[in-house]
């Protein structure tokens, strides 16, 4: 696929109940419906008002609070978190989410997709064999219609292997795992670079400008899922992280 303008978001995969419920409830999040502090439902009222088990419910609110979105407590029940400006290296975020919430607009951009048996440097991306099935995509996170981050991502087929009919136009392929395919374990490494030629262009910076690259890997138990690579210019991305010293 060829650089094409961003399209509306589709996805036309079936899901499984909690994640219908978990998405229709983050889009009350997202669009300020339910604004920070606010405090949800019970599990036993939602369960009504979606017609389904309370098991289903506390599963799709486990599914915002792994994606830091809710807080829930015993007895004090469950609310809505401030939106984040700033990330925590050591979290893995749905950039959508994150960007709606801070009041910006949002699409994601294919630009190019393709499925091929894995290449020495694929293989060694993704920690597998040559030859293994992969998805490569090339695509563009955008806030207010500029460019936000650019995506280099690879996907795993042989840990994945619906992700090979998704097309991914609108639907982004980091929100789309986060939806369908549960991780047990992530690494980061995090380092600077200029921009070259492709990604001045398609982040519509000035060539060799200062950009920030987050390069992240997958697991799901011992198989590795995907490798991303996150590029950011470095005047529109924080990264913090906040540690406590232990005690003897």
């Amino acid at each position: 696929m060829s650089d094409a303008e961003p399209r509306k978001r589709t996805d036309t995969a079936a899901l499984p109940r909690y994640r219908e419920i978990c998405d229709a409830l983050r889009q009350r999040i997202v669009t300020g419906a339910w604004a920070p502090g606010y405090r949800l439902p019970s599990e036993h009222e939602l369960a009504r008002s979606f017609g389904c088990a309370r098991m289903t419910i506390s599963k799709a609110l486990g599914a915002l609070a792994e994606q830091r979105l809710i807080t829930r407590r015993r007895r004090a029940g469950t609310t809505v978190n401030a939106p984040r400006a700033q990330e925590s290296i050591l979290e893995i975020h749905d950039i959508e989410a994150e960007l709606v919430a801070a009041g910006s607009s949002y699409e994601y951009q294919c630009l190019d997709r393709e499925i091929r048996p894995a290449s020495e440097e694929d293989a060694a991306a993704l920690g597998v064999a040559a030859g293994t099935p992969v998805l490569r995509l090339t695509g563009v996170h955008r806030a207010d219609g500029r460019p936000h981050a650019l995506e280099e991502r690879l996907i795993n087929l042989q840990s994945v292997p619906e992700a090979s009919g998704e097309r991914f136009t609108g639907t982004s392929p980091g929100g789309w795992l986060l939806k369908r395919i549960p991780w047990t374990d992530a690494e980061h490494q995090i380092s600077a670079l200029n921009a070259d030629a492709a990604i001045a262009r398609r982040l519509d910076i000035p060539r060799r400008k200062a950009c920030l690259c987050i390069e992240r890997n997958t697991w799901l138990d011992a198989k590795r899922v995907t490798h991303v690579r996150l590029i950011y210019p470095c005047d529109q991305h924080r990264l913090i992280a906040r540690f406590r010293h232990k005690r003897a």
